[in-house]
């Protein structure tokens, strides 16, 4: 009976382990993923996150009606900015929130996000949280620029190789492609 209750003792301290790691390796669930996204405040970063997007993309608004304002009417910048400030706000968060979930369970076990809970529920976790609009703000601001220069680039770019091709004859134009053999 010993021997049995020892073998028992010993199935059961080793299963634990192999049962936890399991568990840990387990898909993550809806349930487990929206724990996650409210421990990082995930709705109230969205609109931090809009917010923080806004003056640069208003700076944006202002270089083109600087660059355009002979052909734009004179209220185009703030037509404009109101227009899409009020876009940016009838965002639907909860709705894109809600199409996050798939992807984190894709890639994340239980254990993953169970971790990634626990972490943005320190300090330092929320610290972050916190800081990283600001953060983000801050680089798009420096970003923009660099940004607008290669979009500006590579505009120039295609538009000189549509002209290169317009400039062209059609080749084999009205030709017929030979038929096929059998």
């Amino acid at each position: 009976m010993n021997r049995f209750v020892i073998a028992v003792a010993l199935c059961f301290a080793l299963g634990c382990p192999s049962f936890a790691q399991t568990s840990a390796d387990a898909p993550a669930s809806k349930e487990d993923v929206e724990k996650y996204l409210e421990a990082i405040h995930s709705h109230e970063m969205m609109k931090q996150m809009v917010q923080a997007m806004s003056k640069p993309m208003h700076d944006m608004v202002h270089e083109q009606y600087l660059k355009s304002k002979d052909q734009l009417p004179q209220d185009f910048e703030e037509r404009t900015n109101k227009s899409m400030d009020e876009m940016m706000k009838e965002l639907p968060f909860d709705e894109m929130l809600d199409a996050m979930v798939p992807a984190y369970q894709k890639h994340f076990t239980k254990g993953d996000i169970e971790a990634l809970t626990a972490f943005y529920s320190t300090p330092t976790g929320q610290k972050i949280l916190r800081e990283m609009p600001a953060i983000m703000s801050e680089a798009m601001e420096t970003m923009m620029p660099l940004m607008r220069k290669s979009i500006d680039h590579m505009t120039q770019r295609l538009q000189d190789q549509m002209a290169e091709m317009m400039k062209q004859p059609a080749k084999d134009a009205g030709k017929t492609a030979p038929a096929a053999k059998n």
